[in-house]
């Protein structure tokens, strides 16, 4: 396969515009933190790598030859979509201060609508719900057509991803209110609120986007990563998706719905594994003595 995609070029495979972008991003961090607000709290090490691990992934599912695969194969996709939906949020909210957050969300304008939008029905519908009519062939293909839609659509996602983290991860009280009972429920619920979109994946007996199938709409769908010049002077080699993958459009999506569902529940285990463990140490966390009082009889 990685032979057969060397004919889409260096800017299709790596994105170095992209890159770039990452790259500043970094340094604005660096820059921010350890330059320009030098007497706030800095990073701690934790955070720094956190931070940094999730640009490098951030690149990895938008910038790398994943990004292209996934305008290939819906297995792709999905691993595009678990790494930029479930990894990449986490790390930036944990890879930035306290004090940053509590500016961002506690700021007077922002406040009210991140309150709304972070209560625990609201957070787990808006992530959940965009994500499954996402993958309704109608709204699938769609976003596949023009860079705007495409950009738009995965901009929504990313930004719904964060709210529906926030409750479990932000580091401010006013937003990360949930006990850790409720924690796992809301976990729980989140498993299950993503499950009818993997399943109709899984179970369709059809293929369901024609962004995948040996059409137009396929060449559209590549048009967004690899240049207009580049897929011109190649567009008489493509002659579909199974060119770069040994599995058939429907065995693909099947695969697909089951790598987004395992990987999905893997990454909400992780987390859960860490709630009940911070829960335990709260728990069993010594309790301070009262000091003791002492009579003299007089």
């Amino acid at each position: 396969m990685w032979l057969e995609l060397q004919i889409f070029g260096f800017r299709a495979l790596w994105s170095p515009f992209f890159f770039l972008m990452v790259v500043l991003c970094g340094l604005f961090y660096h820059f921010l933190f350890f330059r320009k607000f030098k007497t706030k709290e800095k990073p701690t090490i934790k955070q720094q790598i956190s931070f940094y691990i999730g640009l490098l992934l951030l690149y990895i599912a938008k910038g790398s030859p994943v990004d292209l695969l996934s305008h290939i194969t819906l297995t792709a996709h999905m691993i595009q979509m678990a790494t930029f939906l479930l990894l990449v949020p986490i790390l930036f909210i944990k890879g930035l201060p306290a004090w940053v957050w509590e500016k961002i969300l506690l700021a007077p304008k922002i406040k009210p609508i991140v309150q709304l939008l972070t209560k625990p029905v609201i957070a787990l519908l808006f992530f959940n719900g965009l994500f499954s009519f996402y993958h309704l062939p109608l709204l699938f293909n769609f976003s596949k057509e023009t860079p705007v839609a495409h950009f738009t659509i995965h901009a929504a996602l990313f930004f719904a991803a964060f709210i529906m983290w926030l409750p479990l991860m932000a580091p401010v009280k006013e937003i990360n209110k949930l006990k850790p009972l409720l924690k796992i429920v809301y976990i729980f619920v989140n498993s299950v609120l993503i499950t009818p979109a993997c399943a109709m994946i899984i179970f369709a007996p059809d293929p369901l986007y024609e962004a995948y199938m040996e059409t137009g709409a396929w060449i559209t769908a590549l048009s967004l990563c690899v240049p207009n010049d580049v897929l011109q002077g190649i567009s008489g080699v493509l002659t579909g998706p199974d060119l770069f993958s040994p599995l058939g459009i429907r065995e693909d999506q099947q695969l697909g719905g089951i790598v987004m569902k395992l990987v999905q529940e893997f990454i909400y285990g992780t987390v859960l594994v860490m709630i009940i463990r911070q829960w335990f140490k709260e728990e069993n966390r010594p309790v301070d003595p009262l000091p003791s009082t002492s009579y003299h009889s007089s």
